[in-house]
């Protein structure tokens, strides 16, 4: 999945946030991830072309938008009109924006939002109950064309019906935690919530196990390159065990 990150660095808010990657990865390098910028090279990346004269992001592709900070983090109120002109002028891209800060989301939307615009998925991190709790029907009330839910990182079993049978939410995704100090990803809250999904014809993605997975009371160390490969694998064993359950 291609990412555009035109604004960088963050500001810790919630349980989820307390072993971030971004200030993981940043402190590789001496670099304050406190501190939110605008992206000196890439700002306006889903515009910019090849010698060849095509884009450099395909039409079709689906782009992970703003991964290192948040679409609506309050320093970002400089540059956000105009990455939402550079969204508008670019509707063969989906651009998927997850945040935290859904609450934010009315004042941060641009005059011709209207029911949302086509070409963006606005999805919130639950990492657990308590914030599903806060997020999750502010998600349901704003509007979007189209909405996602991210359990990630996973901090415990989220029970998500409530959402899920509202008929709005067009995938759950779950994912660990990954890096140092990375807290638990037990594979029972993944299943648990992949039942749940089916019972309401949710799609349901398993991203990654994070870097301590938990599965049949057995401990797993996964390297960071291996967690999507190890996670697809948890989900073709799921989708194996609810087809011999039907």
């Amino acid at each position: 999945m291609p990412m555009w990150s035109p604004w960088h660095g963050c500001h810790k808010c919630s349980p989820g946030c307390l072993n971030c990657y971004v200030y993981f990865l940043d402190k590789q390098h001496q670099k304050d991830s406190n501190i939110v910028t605008k992206s000196r090279t890439n700002f306006n990346l889903p515009l910019k072309k090849t010698r060849t004269k095509e884009y450099k992001i395909p039409s079709g592709s689906v782009v992970a938008t703003c991964f290192t900070s948040d679409f609506f983090i309050e320093e970002a109120a400089p540059w956000r009109d105009e990455a939402w002109q550079i969204i508008k002028a670019r509707p063969d891209v989906t651009f998927l924006i997850c945040t935290k800060r859904i609450a934010r989301f009315m004042e941060c939307i641009p005059p011709d939002w209207g029911a949302g615009y086509d070409n963006v998925i606005i999805a919130v991190t639950c990492e657990n109950n308590k914030m599903a709790s806060l997020r999750a029907p502010i998600l349901l009330n704003i509007p979007a064309k189209k909405k996602y839910i991210f359990v990630s990182p996973i901090l415990e079993y989220v029970d998500l019906k409530p959402y899920l049978k509202t008929g709005q939410i067009a995938l759950v995704s779950v994912g660990g935690e990954s890096y140092s100090n990375a807290r638990v990803c037990d594979f029972n809250w993944v299943k648990q919530i992949y039942f749940d999904t089916l019972k309401y014809n949710v799609p349901f993605d398993f991203h990654q196990t994070g870097s301590n997975f938990l599965m049949n009371n057995k401990y797993y160390k996964i390297k960071h390159c291996d967690e999507q490969e190890q996670a697809q694998k948890g989900l073709a064993y799921l989708q194996k065990l609810s087809s011999h359950s039907k």
